[in-house]
């Protein structure tokens, strides 16, 4: 789990470390639409899952970002 953390705070440009599978993403101002975006085409590049809309709306921790990964 924590590589694809340290995945995640690299889309976001935080330091490593940061991130807990419990974080908010909405309390991070790095969650925004370009890290989103950019989230959505690494888990289709990765794991080749189309993320909707109401899938990205229904992220609200890291741990639920990273249930796309697996």
């Amino acid at each position: 789990m924590d590589d694809k953390i340290n995945l995640l705070e690299e889309i976001m440009e935080l330091q490593e470390g940061v991130l807990t599978p419990d974080s908010v993403l909405s309390d991070y101002p790095e969650w925004d639409s370009i890290s989103i975006l950019s989230f959505v085409a690494t888990v289709e590049e990765q794991t080749g899952k189309i993320i909707t809309t109401d899938d990205i709306k229904s992220v609200k921790t890291v741990r639920d970002a990273l249930s796309f990964l697996e």
